[in-house]
């Protein structure tokens, strides 16, 4: 349902902005895409999580991030091609609708997710799409657990949701969500507020206008950026099932730091030794590099880590709630961002590097004393994996038992079912 109500409010967005004949229309229609990228926002992180399997949920997760990073690249290619056509610019609008309306079509002949169904009392159904998604007939621990689960959120409303949320028992959840979606904006995101990555794409022109001038070198920026962008999506989906998230975020944040220092170094030194038109090549092409090994980093670790992580540790208790705050916190962070990114441009110059740099670092930290490995973990059984932790655990205080203590006896119950399997067949 929420994906569906998404893409309709594309296809209006859409439609208002290609038909516009003055700016109320314009508004309107960007009106009806915000609550369009809200709701996707929500809800397809959130099926893609309940509907992979447990060894393969990062990567199939991440085919949302991937989505993105194609749509990005085939806009900037779509506008550059349409720019010399005078209703060029309803054309790019328009075709927004394509994406759009896969997304409908998506909403109505897709499945509802095992988790879904069953938290709605229809056990049956979801046995039957749990047992077609697996490939598979034996499915009983997986269903069992989904039920338990389900029964625990079934006792709250969307207001005793929010209530549980900020609530002590889940309090790490909810601390570690908002972080994330907080944090994401201050690494950069290509696709929403554009911090960091606009720093570094402030200077590209100029980076470019050494290289080459005009409409080709346009061109390239595009192409480089939104391919390096692209494959790197391609690494994080290869490898985030087979390192994990933290190994993705440590290493990402690394690199990052490093090619957003040493822009910053280089724009301090060379930008006082030349003007733009007479910054030596070498010096572009470096920059340019370092700018790849920047968006590369983003791509493959905090870009589709900051949407994967949140689905994957709120409960089905507060998943809805945790979802939808997540999105806000992102997007109110990338409004504010947006807001002030000029200023700080023109008050600190080269120095917005190293403060963004200065924020990676300690997200990088954040992420390696503060977030438990959820790789393989099933989405049911992450509130004891927090409940395991040093810092966590003090946090939680007496509800950390309870959630380890129901852990246990879900893994009794799992081992029972498999020795009754077991006899069963022999």
């Amino acid at each position: 349902g929420c994906m569906f109500f998404a893409s309709m409010c594309f296809l209006l967005g859409t439609g208002l902005n290609a038909g516009a004949h003055n700016l109320a229309m314009l508004v309107v229609g960007r009106i009806f895409l915000g609550f369009g990228i809200g709701a996707a926002n929500t809800a397809v992180p959130l099926y893609l999580s309940e509907a992979a399997p447990h060894k393969y949920r990062g990567g199939l997760n991440m085919m949302f991030q991937l989505a993105v990073t194609i749509g990005i690249l085939a806009a900037q290619l779509i506008n550059y091609g349409t720019q010399e056509i005078s209703w060029g610019w309803r054309l790019s609008l328009g075709l927004a609708g394509v994406p759009a309306g896969i997304l409908l079509i998506g909403s109505i002949v897709l499945p509802e997710t095992p988790n879904s169904l069953i938290e709605r009392g229809r056990l049956e159904d979801g046995k039957k799409v749990l047992k077609k998604l697996r490939g598979a007939d034996d499915v009983e621990i997986e269903y069992n657990d989904i039920v338990t689960a389900a029964q625990v959120a079934n006792q709250v409303s969307m207001s005793a949701s929010f209530k549980a949320l900020f609530s002590r028992k889940y309090s790490p959840m909810t601390i570690v969500t908002g972080s994330l979606a907080m944090l994401q904006q201050l690494t950069g995101s290509e696709f929403n507020g554009q911090c960091t990555v606009n720093a570094i794409m402030f200077y590209v022109p100029v980076i470019f206008a050494s290289l080459g001038s005009g409409r080709s070198a346009a061109l390239l920026n595009t192409v480089i950026i939104g391919a390096v962008n692209v494959v790197s999506t391609f690494v994080s989906i290869a490898t985030v099932d087979k390192f994990g998230r933290r190994f993705l975020f440590l290493e990402g944040g690394i690199q990052m730091m490093a090619g957003l220092i040493t822009t910053g170094a280089v724009l301090a030194v060379e930008f006082k030794s030349y003007t733009a038109s007479s910054l030596p090549s070498g010096v572009a092409v470096g920059l340019l590099i370092v700018i790849c090994v920047y968006v590369s980093a983003f791509a493959w670790s905090w870009g589709p880590l900051g949407w994967l992580v949140p689905s994957e540790v709120q409960s089905l208790e507060t998943r809805p709630a945790g979802m939808c705050s997540a999105v806000f916190i992102n997007f109110l962070f990338s409004f504010v961002i947006g807001q002030c990114f000029l200023s700080m441009m023109c008050t600190m110059e080269w120095g917005v590097f190293i403060f963004f740099a200065g924020w990676v670092f300690i997200m990088t930290c954040f992420v390696y004393w503060m977030l438990p490995e959820t790789k393989g973990v099933p989405v049911e059984s992450v509130p004891a994996l927090f409940a395991r932790h040093w810092a966590w655990k003090k946090l939680m205080g007496p509800h950390a038992q309870e959630f380890i203590e129901l852990e246990q006896q879900k893994s009794v119950a799992s081992l029972d079912a498999k020795l009754e399997a077991a006899s069963v067949k022999y």
